[in-house]
C-alpha cells in the first residue's frame, strides 16, 4: 500500500509540474493578436502595419526595401497555409523574446519566429530563421 500511495503522490506531483511548465508557454492575448497582426503584415506586404506597433530602432532598422523582399519570398509559403505554435518566452537585455513555431503547409522546412517586445510591449525585434 505504501508504494501505490508514493506512486499517487508522483502522479500528482508530475502533474502539478507539467501543467505549471505549460501554463508559462502561453503568450497573453495581446502578445498572440501582436503575433498575428505582425504575420498578416508580412502576408499583405504592408511595410506599415509591420511597423508600426515597433520601436523607433525597430523601424529604423527594417527598410521598406527589405521587408518587401521577405515579403515576397515567403507570400507563396503563406498562401499555401501554416500553423503556429507559441514555444515559449525568456528575457533578455531587458526585453521579452517570445518564441513561436511556424510550420507550413507547403511541405517545406519550419521556421522559428523570435518576436522581441520591449518594457512598453512594442516590437524591437521580429527574426525569422
Amino acid at each position: 500500500m505504501k508504494f501505490s500511495r508514493r506512486l499517487a503522490g508522483v502522479a500528482i506531483l508530475v502533474s502539478l509540474c507539467a501543467s505549471q511548465v505549460r501554463a508559462q508557454t502561453v503568450p497573453t492575448a495581446a502578445n498572440a493578436s501582436l503575433f498575428k497582426k505582425q504575420l498578416a503584415a508580412i502576408q499583405s506586404s504592408s511595410y506599415d502595419d509591420f511597423v508600426a506597433e515597433g520601436t523607433s530602432t525597430f523601424k529604423a532598422a527594417i527598410t521598406k526595401p527589405a521587408f518587401d523582399k521577405i515579403a515576397t519570398e515567403l507570400r507563396p509559403r503563406f498562401d499555401a497555409g501554416y500553423t503556429t505554435e507559441y514555444l515559449t518566452d525568456m528575457k533578455k537585455g531587458g526585453t521579452v523574446v517570445h518564441l513561436w513555431k511556424l510550420a507550413f503547409k507547403d511541405g517545406k522546412d519550419d521556421m522559428l519566429v523570435a518576436m522581441v517586445l520591449d518594457a512598453a510591449g512594442k516590437v524591437g525585434g521580429f527574426l525569422l530563421q
